[in-house]
């Protein structure tokens, strides 16, 4: 029986995590409906209350076009609602409805806090290493240049129970 080369065992590791953010993604889908992109920008318009667009673009780290598809779809679930500022007509505002609210409370942690809990507590040099070696598996699949999803940036919430009411059913 032949061993597991290195380069095997990280092609293992890299489907491990595919899964895994598979996986956690396929549970908030089921759970509240609600797309991981579509979560923390959610999470962003809570964290920020009212905000443009374009303030929760940089928050999360992609475009302004981006993040207006996903307030799109947000707004049309009725869990964010959009205002004109009074000072400047062509300013949208972005804030969570009460429907918004209660479905980032029923949402489950997605996979990226967890991480980020874990990676915190890495000193300086290890949380180096990890940038450096991913900066560099990313370049050996020539994906250094494709978009990513939004970063996340607030802090965990508890997984609570999963039962959301959609307005439009009640």
């Amino acid at each position: 029986m032949s061993e597991v080369s290195i380069s095997q065992q990280v092609l293992v590791s890299l489907r491990q995590i595919i899964r895994a953010l598979d996986l956690r993604s396929r549970q908030l889908e089921k759970s509240v409906g609600l797309t991981v992109p579509q979560l923390i920008v959610l999470k962003e318009i809570a964290e920020a209350g009212e905000a443009p667009i374009g303030q929760i673009a940089k928050r999360v780290s992609v475009s302004q076009a981006t993040v207006t598809t996903v307030a799109d779809r947000l707004e049309q679930r009725g869990a964010i609602s959009r205002k004109r500022a009074e000072s400047d007509r062509r300013k949208v505002y972005v804030q969570l409805t009460p429907y918004g609210e209660e479905l980032l409370a029923k949402s489950p942690t997605i996979l990226q806090e967890e991480f980020l809990d874990e990676f915190e507590k890495l000193v300086d040099w290890e949380q180096t290493q990890i940038l450096a070696t991913l900066q560099r598996v990313a370049a050996m699949m020539n994906a250094q240049g494709l978009p990513a999803t939004p970063l996340l940036t607030v802090d965990s919430l508890a997984d609570p129970p999963i039962e959301v009411a959609d307005p439009g059913e009640a």
